[in-house]
């Protein structure tokens, strides 16, 4: 699984960051997680909306930060594919 946090950089990209390596955490599950703050890579993706969460390249999230116990339903819809 590859998850891929989209954002500028800013407090709340980094705070969606931290949550999605928690939840991985908690879930006792491994992934690839990356930042990614390259704007057209964002823009390639469609994505309107930052902070952002692309699971395996497709968007999941955007524009909010979900909470750790989201980030976990989001992971464990992919991981159950």
């Amino acid at each position: 699984m590859d998850i891929k946090v989209f954002g500028v950089g800013c407090p709340r990209c980094h705070q969606l960051l931290m949550e999605v390596i928690n939840a991985l955490a908690e879930l006792d599950l491994e992934a690839g997680v990356d930042m990614v703050d390259d704007s057209q890579v964002i823009k390639s993706l469609k994505i309107t909306s930052l902070p952002a969460i692309v699971i395996d390249g497709k968007v999941k999230t955007a524009g909010k930060i979900p909470t750790r116990q989201e980030i976990k339903k989001l992971i464990l819809e992919v991981a159950q594919t």
